[in-house]
């Protein structure tokens, strides 16, 4: 299924996060991302500070309705979003759920 039509679940503390492997494959179905110190990592470009915001915003629903929340970052045109697991300190698949539906909100 796709990954932006899925659901996050909870994952419990102890779960083993993701291997280099898994990273690999659920990457190679989100363009521009990449994982930056041990987080699901993509920055986003906007004309202006007004877009950047409601595009932070949307991201923040987003987050909220999933029950799992990235560190946003957000500049005058820019917003990074990072995703990662703290129960598995590392990644899971809800963080590449979020990513893509991230992703469908951008495109």
């Amino acid at each position: 299924m796709e990954l932006s039509r899925q659901t996050c679940g909870h994952i419990p503390e102890g779960t083993p996060a993701f291997t280099n492997e898994e990273v690999g494959q659920h990457l190679a179905r989100l363009p521009g991302w990449a994982v930056e110190r041990g987080k699901l990592t993509k920055t986003f470009s906007f004309a202006n500070h007004y877009e950047s915001g409601a595009f932070a915003n949307a991201v923040v629903w987003i987050s909220h309705r999933q029950d799992h929340h990235p560190d946003i970052n957000l500049g005058y045109s820019k917003v990074t979003v990072s995703y990662s697991t703290h129960t598995v300190n590392g990644l899971s698949v809800n963080d590449f759920i979020c990513a893509a539906r991230v992703e469908a909100l951008f495109t």
